[in-house]
């Protein structure tokens, strides 16, 4: 899959995993990120290399991410969103996600998911909407699965 590289002023997102902070994705998801606290960095760099990937830099610095799972034909998941606190407020997250959404491979997908406990407003700009039947939808959720990983 080419690689896809979007620049705006010092700031650009790529699909490159060669230039992701590993240390600086992990360090977020594990201690700021509401949905992933204390996730272990094997399991981080096991989510990057199964999934399509979007790194946000200011320079040469990683200030945000995206991750994609999807099989490029049916469906697509949108996980561990983020810009780092530093950054907000400068439409960045906007442009991560119309980036995202408009990646070549991603086209054409029957349904797109995503899971989201503060940011429906960002999503909503952009056509996503509360499911509809949630009767259809099951989870299998282990909400602490990785402070019981971390306490072994």
């Amino acid at each position: 899959m080419a690689i896809i590289t979007v620049q705006k002023e010092a700031f650009y997102i790529s699909t490159d995993k060669e230039m992701l902070d590993i240390e600086a994705i992990h360090d977020f998801l594990s201690t700021k990120a509401y949905w992933s606290l204390h996730i272990p960095k094997e399991t981080v760099i096991k989510s990057i290399e199964n999934a399509l990937c979007f790194g946000v830099y200011y320079e040469h610095k990683q200030i945000g991410f995206a991750r994609i799972i999807t099989d490029y034909a049916t469906i697509a998941y949108l996980g561990d969103v983020y810009i780092v606190e530093a950054y907000r407020g400068n439409g960045l997250s906007k442009w991560l996600l119309e980036t995202v959404m408009n990646h070549p491979e991603l086209q054409g997908l029957r349904r797109w998911i995503l899971l989201t406990g503060d940011a429906h407003g960002l999503y909503r700009q952009y056509g996503w909407t509360d499911i509809v039947d949630a009767t259809k939808w099951m989870e299998l959720h282990h909400k602490n699965v990785y402070v019981k990983q971390n306490e072994s």
